[in-house]
């Protein structure tokens, strides 16, 4: 599945919950804290990605297996937000580099 699939909104709030194991009212206030951010249909009705249910699986396990509270799955997400945006930016300083090599041979 490509990157666009994987933000496509698919999945009511009742089937998210379901995939994910939780409560449809446990979503609501994932996203009033900013947990998730499911797109809205044009009648409103909050419409969840396969990657907002990967999302919501990663808090699941965080909470339940590793008993970490709310307040520590935000900053869990932050950083591993930030380390993907740091991540690409390495990617394109390698890229960056690799074309100065190929120049300068």
């Amino acid at each position: 599945m490509d990157d666009l699939d994987q933000k496509e909104p698919r999945y009511v709030i009742s089937i998210a919950a379901r995939m994910v194991g939780v409560r449809t009212h446990t979503l609501r206030y994932y996203e009033k804290v900013g947990i998730v951010g499911p797109s809205r249909s044009r009648g409103n009705i909050r419409l969840y990605s396969e990657s907002d249910i990967a999302q919501l699986r990663r808090v699941k396990t965080l909470m339940d297996d590793l008993g970490v509270n709310l307040a520590g799955v935000e900053v869990i997400m932050r950083m591993m937000q930030r380390m993907l945006e740091l991540q690409s930016q390495v990617q394109e300083l390698e890229d960056e580099m690799e074309g100065i090599r190929e120049d300068g041979t």
